[in-house]
């Protein structure tokens, strides 16, 4: 995959300077059509050898282009606020917005090739983060994201060149970098790596480039041609408006009747039964959020349910027993500009919590299965394929020490009435009632379809579903709080476990 790249392209000075200012204004038109239309993000990854032009083919981007409208990201060594969260966290919200464009040194790729490379862990952990960095791409990708990577390459004959020239030069010999030295003696590994990594994660999709980094001048025109040529084709492809999106089919994947249907409605609790039941939840609830092993940890909890069902009332008595400090409450409505002009996910994955932290989401991210399924306010493909990003998010999200617990509160049809029309006679409970809870009620059967399909689909071993008995409002809450004291106590149970084999 490399050999082309160590060849030595040069392009003469002359050829150069003829060709650059047609260049440089096809990128500046290209860039602010991308402004204009804010369709879709660009992402462009750097990669490559030390010395081989990454840093001073940006650098030239930026002269080229309008830098108002390109976020350059560093990452390096993770801070102690991305340790406390999944690995992808610190990217996901660095993402450019549609309509710009984003470079990201240091991304997904550099870490996971510098720890295989210096041997902080095996080839099943290298393929592990390949996987994801190929699910991550292609759930960008899907979302409208346009991806360029671009691998920057020298010989290692090339590279030693460089080297001892620098050196031999008191002028520019502080331009080496310790950084250089290291790949000097690692460069075989970096490049074995390197091509494995290229190997599996050049897709349709997200292709990888090779560039010579030899010669500037070829460099530089090889990366501005590619962008080009690219940002003109994804901006000719024909807009799909989103008021032309059709309703999504509600074809269900589950026999309903073995689960919703299956709920006992009719239980509850007495008022005495109730407030004892109460105090002891979240009395185990505070403890455990103080205990020192919840250092290790963060919480999530989901919330989702009939309207009406409940899952204010039931936060606020999770609420009650901890400190103000100690947790967020997110509440999810429709998408703001912002988030709109991010991934579906961008606006999740913000809000996680650092260690030792509670967040409570009250609807979520499975309003793309749900709301937007029922109202077609996506395609069919988008919330087909969000299931699998729903339980990769997930996935990630107990990877890195996050306890993920998820309610859907069920009441049936005439409680919901019963509630409903509540709430329209009590003064204080008026805004709690709207439109689109009358008009949503109207779709009471398609909602229990998407809800059957999304447990099915979503309730896995990692992160799974609980269903929750709402007619009964004190039933309801203490089911809530007992089944996030369980999580809890089972995650501090594998926990101290893991400790206790680490030690022996």
């Amino acid at each position: 995959m490399f050999e082309s790249a160590e060849i030595g392209h040069v392009i003469d000075k002359e050829t150069y300077d003829a060709e650059v200012p047609a260049l440089r204004q096809a990128l500046l038109e290209a860039q602010f059509e991308l402004q204009q239309q804010k369709r879709f993000p660009v992402i462009v990854l750097i990669n490559g050898i030390e010395g081989a032009g990454k840093g001073e083919t940006v650098k030239l981007l930026n002269e080229w282009m309008d830098p108002r409208l390109i976020e350059v990201r560093t990452f390096d060594q993770q801070t102690d606020e991305e340790l406390a969260r999944p690995p992808a966290w610190r990217y996901w919200r660095m993402l450019p917005a549609k309509g710009r464009m984003g470079i990201f040194f240091g991304n997904w790729y550099s870490q996971m090739l510098q720890d295989r490379v210096h041997g902080v862990f095996k080839d099943p952990r290298l393929d592990q983060g390949i996987n994801a960095a190929e699910r991550l791409e292609k759930m960008l990708c899907d979302e409208g994201a346009l991806i360029f990577k671009f691998w920057f390459h020298l010989s290692r004959k090339q590279m030693r060149a460089r080297l001892k020239a620098l050196a031999d030069d008191p002028l520019h010999s502080w331009r080496i970098s310790p950084l250089d030295w290291q790949q000097s003696q690692t460069y075989d590994k970096f490049v074995k790596y390197g091509e494995r990594i290229l190997r599996r994660t050049s897709r349709d999709y997200a292709p990888w480039h090779v560039i010579a980094g030899m010669d500037p001048r070829y460099r530089s025109l090889a990366v501005g041609m590619i962008l080009l040529e690219g940002l003109q084709g994804a901006l000719k492809r024909p807009q799909i408006h989103p008021d032309k999106v059709s309703a999504a089919p509600l074809v269900s994947s589950v026999d309903q009747m073995n689960l919703l249907d299956s709920l006992d409605l009719s239980l509850n609790l007495d008022k005495d039964d109730y407030e004892e039941q109460l105090i002891t939840e979240q009395a185990r609830l505070s403890g455990m959020m103080r205990d020192k092993r919840m250092r290790r940890h963060a919480l999530v909890a989901v919330f989702e349910g009939n309207d009406a069902a409940g899952k204010g009332g039931a936060i606020r008595r999770v609420a009650a027993a901890l400190d103000p400090r100690q947790y967020s409450i997110v509440p999810i409505a429709a998408p703001t500009e912002e988030e709109r002009a991010h991934p579906y996910m961008w606006r999740f994955w913000r809000h996680l919590p650092a260690r030792g932290k509670f967040t409570v989401f009250d609807r979520s991210w499975y309003g793309r299965v749900l709301v937007e399924r029922i109202e077609g306010f996506c395609s069919a493909a988008d919330w087909l394929r969000a299931y699998g990003e729903i339980n990769d998010f997930e996935e990630q999200v107990a990877d890195a020490g996050v306890i993920v617990v998820k309610f859907w509160l069920a009441i049936d049809k005439q409680t919901q009435m019963e509630r409903f029309e509540e709430r329209e006679q009590t003064p204080f409970k008026r805004f709690k009632i709207t439109e689109d809870d009358w008009r949503n009620r109207e779709k009471w059967d398609d909602y229990r379809t998407a809800v059957g399909d999304m447990v099915d689909r979503t309730s896995t071993e990692i992160s799974p579903w609980t269903l929750v008995e709402a007619n009964d409002k004190r039933w309801a809450r203490i089911k809530v709080l007992r089944t996030i004291n369980q999580a809890l106590e089972e995650a501090f149970r594998k926990s101290d476990k893991k400790a206790k084999k680490n030690k022996g």
